[in-house]
């Protein structure tokens, strides 16, 4: 029995805390925390089971203190922007609070987004004595467990990784991203880069792409792209001589992305309006929909895994693991798109394995540095079920 504070209520906070309260052996207490209180209160509405609501700026680390030591948490689980990561693991370090997102610090300042300085917390977590565990989400998250199961139950060495991630789904706008659209366009238009060999080479925003077959979405074209599960899985794996993510977008989503792009719309240094400065990103974040608002009309599934070619008995061995998730279903659950779903249904996971003390260490840790038998159980158990095959579907990737 323990006492969960969720900080953060869009469409991830809003999937963790429906999770959470379905487990209620487990998740006894449950306290839903925003800077808009009307959000939270649209999600306690929706539910089954009572939990209490608060409001909190996550950018002021003494308003998160203040709202731990009144509600006396066992965990705090993440759901904010990444760019308050730091002030909530801090407000967590001063009050001796175990801590959990699932998605790496960014900074507002520079479209950059690594673990460096959230891993710099890690002596001083160990020395409180409390966890903290990094990216539980689906990409990072379940991808990474997926490795690490790959890891322990096929291969003596992994050698190579495409983790693939496909929303093959139709949410009926012309233009809107499926999750916070100052981070994904960020995310998007970065440079490309992947692991090869023992180091990182960059490419141009989206000019590595290639068409995958995949089950139950077919054939898409996708994209390579960075992205922050690599880095914490390249320390992780040994034998690893390539790690790549890819993609995929519609040449709809591509067309208008270009567009904006071309005016300027995607920056993110200040320029001035009408005698105030403005971050045209962060307007353009105002003018398109919320993410949230897509769940309704969505329609479509994703497929979400991890191809992996490597060693096992001395001899080559190829494997596919995978997850197929549906947007309608998501929402018949619990009111929310499938992006979010595969996002908030691992963090409960996650916090799950924390509480009831299978996931255990002091520091900070990924997730993929524990036992992988137990979260892949859970996924089965609490909808996000998955299969694997021996071989790499549709194409063996050189």
């Amino acid at each position: 029995m323990s006492t969960v504070l969720i900080i953060g209520a869009g469409g991830v906070g809003g999937v963790v805390t429906h999770k959470c309260a379905q487990v209620p052996e487990v998740f006894s207490e449950i306290i839903l925390a925003s800077r808009t209180i009307e959000k939270c209160e649209t999600i306690k509405n929706q539910l089954n089971k009572p939990i209490r609501t608060a409001r909190v700026d996550a950018d002021e680390v003494e308003q998160v203190v203040a709202l731990i030591r009144n509600v006396e948490p066992d965990l705090v689980i993440n759901t904010a922007l990444p760019y308050q990561d730091l002030t909530i693991m801090e407000a967590c370090l001063r009050t001796k609070t175990d801590y959990l997102d699932t998605a790496n610090y960014e900074s507002p300042e520079a479209a950059v987004f690594c673990y460096k300085q959230q891993w710099a917390f890690h002596e001083k977590f160990k020395d409180q004595g409390i966890m903290a565990l990094l990216g539980c989400g689906f990409d990072p998250g379940v991808t990474n467990v997926f490795c690490a199961y790959a890891q322990k139950n096929h291969f003596d060495e992994i050698h190579y990784v495409d983790i693939v991630d496909c929303n093959a789904g139709e949410h009926g706008h012309p233009f809107a991203t499926n999750f916070n659209p100052e981070i994904n366009i960020r995310e998007v238009t970065g440079k490309g880069k992947y692991y090869e060999n023992g180091r990182w080479l960059e490419t141009e925003p989206l000019s590595i792409h290639r068409p995958f077959d995949l089950p139950a979405v077919g054939t898409t074209e996708m994209y390579l792209l960075y992205h922050e599960e690599m880095e914490s899985l390249v320390k992780n794996i040994p034998h690893i001589k390539r790690m790549r993510f890819w993609m995929s977008f519609s040449n709809e989503y591509l067309t208008h992305l270009r567009v904006l792009q071309n005016v300027g719309m995607t920056g993110i240094d200040p320029v001035d309006f009408e005698g105030h400065k403005i971050v045209p990103l962060q307007f353009l974040k105002r003018l398109l929909p919320d993410p949230s608002s897509l769940a309704p009309t969505y329609k479509g599934r994703t497929c979400i895994g991890c191809m992996i070619r490597g060693i096992k008995d001395a001899k080559p061995r190829e494997y596919f693991v995978y997850n197929i998730c549906d947007h309608a279903q998501c929402y018949k659950e619990v009111k929310a798109q499938a992006v979010s779903y595969t996002t908030g249904v691992p963090a409960m996971i996650g916090a799950l394995l924390m509480l009831n003390k299978t996931w255990r260490g002091k520091g900070v840790f990924n997730v993929e540095e524990f036992d992988p038998n137990s979260f892949m159980a859970c996924l089965n158990r609490y909808g996000l079920p998955w299969k694997e095959q021996l071989h790499l579907p549709g194409n063996v990737l050189a």
